[in-house]
């Protein structure tokens, strides 16, 4: 079970974009994220008169490891890590390790 999900909002821990916020767009793999608003680049594209394409520098949203994000916490407005609790019908769900308050997604 995958403990950050496409649609969860999310914290940067580590590097240039340290502190923002955003929701996960996608997973690009088991270890990476794409979040929106985080990891921009500009990528230089050439123009493609067939796709009817201009060239010039465009940004993009790169993918990011999960392990430098963390989950967000509206309750208590910080990151938080997240915890799996096995219910008693045996449905696995996710909850933050602070308060153990399941996760809605």
């Amino acid at each position: 079970m995958n403990k950050i999900r496409k649609g969860d909002e999310v914290i940067v821990l580590t590097g240039r974009d340290k502190g923002k916020r955003g929701a996960v767009a996608q997973r690009i793999d088991q270890d990476h994220i794409v979040v929106d608003g985080v990891n921009m680049v500009k990528k230089h594209v050439k123009p493609n008169p067939m796709k009817g394409t201009t060239g010039g520098v465009v940004d993009k949203t790169m993918p990011i490891h999960q392990s430098n994000v963390a989950i967000f916490n509206a309750a208590s407005g910080k990151a938080d890590r997240v915890g799996i609790k096995l219910l008693a019908d045996g449905k696995k769900v996710r909850v933050y390790k602070s308060t153990g308050e399941e996760i809605k997604a």
